[in-house]
């Protein structure tokens, strides 16, 4: 398995791993091909794939504003799981926020994500039930 920076010409392979995995929010517009190149311009050190035998089986995208840093998708193929493969792109997330003076990482997972939601929980990010997420497009 190897980790390395996502680049756009994974968008079909990335976007192929996200919608066969539940617990995953996806939408027409930001995880587009051009939603996505956007993303991975303005955050080109912070997005990684995880690689086996040349197939992308793992992913994710974080991104920040200088201040602080969003982790919007992660996945692991299926039969992959439980190998450390997530864990070991979070290093590499975490690694590239240091390199860029970022210090927080938060996120949001669906609720009903069991499996997302203790992975979460493992690597040490905290429900904060203090907070009201909300959303609006414009």
């Amino acid at each position: 398995m190897f980790i390395r920076i996502m680049k756009i010409s994974d968008y079909a392979a990335v976007i192929h791993l996200w919608k066969s995995t539940s617990g995953i929010g996806l939408n027409e517009i930001d995880d587009s091909r051009a939603g996505i190149e956007k993303f991975l311009f303005r955050n080109s050190n912070t997005c990684f794939v995880a690689e086996d035998n040349g197939e992308v089986v793992g992913t994710i995208l974080c991104g920040h504003d200088g201040r602080r840093a969003l982790i919007y998708h992660m996945a692991v193929a299926e039969q992959l799981r439980r190998n450390g493969i997530g864990k070991t792109m979070l290093e590499a997330v975490i690694e590239a926020l240091k390199q860029e003076g970022i210090q927080k990482i938060s996120l949001v997972a669906m609720r009903s994500n069991n499996l997302g939601n203790a992975f979460w929980e493992s690597m040490g990010f905290i429900e904060r039930p203090d907070l009201v997420y909300r959303n609006r497009s414009v």
